[in-house]
């Protein structure tokens, strides 16, 4: 299914209500909080969650201290999103997904996390169900967390890195290059379709998508 697609279509509507039917979804947005990260490579999970909470009008974001989030909830069709982004730094981000999770009763299987991903050149999105962390930090404490590897990713490419020689760890806190941001647009309607079609459809294919345009 193509950029900008919101909802997937169906030519069996009555199946395609049924597979989402009285079901609950967990989708994560990782990032860091505070005002200086802002725009920065490693931010683009919340900025992808936040363009998709505005585009479905889900209800806006809310502190939740005891579960270490921000929460944004609604419906879309007859499935219940539970929206967060966690209010720890990257490194302990799993403490809000398992704390959510846990409270709501979601199982790994519902649950999505939307991140960057240094390995894969930025215009691409990969997606899949489990796999190592690849060095994310946001990732490792989400599966120590869970205690498992077996949730949905969707893996947007920030790399590769320039200068070759810098350091991982300072390139991801760095702002979208001039050329990239232009390209923002293009990158978070194509996961809110992704997202969309996770949520409408019940499954996450393993594929990649490019949104250059």
């Amino acid at each position: 299914m193509g950029l900008f697609q919101n909802r997937p279509q169906t030519s069996d509507p009555v199946n395609y209500v049924t597979i989402g039917m009285n079901k609950t979804v967990l989708l994560v947005g990782l990032g860091n909080i505070g005002n200086e990260y802002d725009g920065t490579r490693h931010n683009i999970g919340f900025d992808c969650l936040d363009a998709f909470v505005k585009a479905n009008s889900l209800d806006d974001w809310i502190l939740k201290k005891d579960l270490k989030c921000q929460m944004s909830t609604g419906r879309l069709g007859e499935t219940r999103v539970i929206a967060i982004k966690p209010t720890t730094f990257m490194n302990l981000s799993g403490e809000a997904v398992q704390a959510v999770a846990n409270f709501y009763k979601i199982p790994m299987d519902s649950i999505v996390v939307v991140h960057d991903e240094l390995d894969i050149d930025f215009g691409q999105i990969r997606l899949r169900i489990g796999g190592s962390a690849a060095g994310h930090n946001g990732i490792k404490s989400v599966t120590q967390m869970l205690g498992t590897e077996d949730y949905g990713r969707v893996r947007i490419g920030i790399g590769p890195k320039k200068p070759a020689r810098i350091a991982s760890e300072k390139f991801v806190l760095q702002a979208f290059s001039e050329d990239e941001r232009e390209q923002q647009g293009n990158l978070t309607r194509e996961v809110n379709a992704i997202l969309s079609e996770y949520v409408y459809g019940g499954s996450l294919p393993n594929e990649t998508r490019s949104f250059l345009i």
